[in-house]
């Protein structure tokens, strides 16, 4: 009776250790959503009870990664192209869904007019434009798509600077080895660098609205499903929604 005690216990321990291990989640990040994701992961935790590791890079690069096997749970991308081709391919349980529609916006620390709208970029004054690399970051894609809107892909295409991802398109800009650089609004409006030189919002009509989708990948269905499917349910709830409405996201 006691050795069935004893051995009770330790599967006891073991479960226990098991379940504070599933505690963790592995979530990875567009990089347009990294500041507002500083505030969805504390207002995930704090209702879930759920830490969660955060992976930020640009979409293509959490694509190509997850194919050659990263261990992430959830998927949080900046379009519905990449987490659809995963689900397409058996890397993710379940079609993409919007949570959020990105805004795409000029942002410089130099003393450009921005009165001018886009056409500022083929100013003599601006010397190099930074942009997300259009293979791997939607971001990218919708600048381009800004350019031969305006038609000025012939005369800015020499400026042109390319970031892995946003995040490194925001270095550019704000090391100023770059001008000015197409930027996602939940940047600029992010308390880190509110105030910091000037924005302007591209018009709608000029790119296609960047519906940005979530997926749970196979690994977290596999391993991490609870933990997985609540995240999913928290991204629609009212406090999520809140916090990306405050970082300038548009809501479905």
């Amino acid at each position: 009776m006691k050795l069935l005690r004893m051995l009770l216990a330790v599967a006891f321990l073991s479960l226990c250790g098991q379940l504070a291990a599933a505690q963790t989640l592995t979530v990875a990040v567009a990089a347009n959503v990294k500041f507002a994701f500083d505030e969805l992961q504390a207002e995930f935790k704090q209702s879930s009870g759920i830490a969660i590791n955060a992976v930020v890079a640009s979409s293509g690069k959490i694509t190509a990664q997850v194919k050659s096997g990263a261990p992430f749970d959830v998927f949080l991308s900046a379009d519905m192209a990449f987490p659809a081709a995963l689900h397409q391919q058996g890397y993710a349980v379940s079609a993409p869904k919007i949570y959020a529609y990105g805004v795409l916006v000029l942002w410089t620390l130099e003393p450009l007019d921005l009165s001018k709208g886009v056409q500022v970029l083929a100013d003599s004054a601006v010397q190099k434009v930074a942009i997300a690399n259009p293979r791997l970051a939607p971001y990218g894609e919708e600048a381009m798509r800004v350019l031969d809107y305006y038609k000025l892909r012939a005369a800015v295409a020499p400026k042109l600077i390319y970031g892995e991802s946003i995040a490194q398109v925001n270095q550019y800009i704000d090391m100023r080895s770059a001008s000015i650089g197409f930027t996602a609004k939940s940047v600029v409006l992010a308390p880190q660098l509110q105030g910091r030189g000037k924005w302007i919002e591209m018009p709608r009509e000029s790119y296609s609205p960047i519906a940005q989708g979530v997926v749970i990948l196979k690994h977290g269905a596999a391993h991490n499903a609870a933990a997985a499917q609540r995240f999913i349910e928290f991204i629609a709830s009212p406090g999520a929604r809140g916090i990306l409405q405050k970082y300038g996201y548009l809501l479905p």
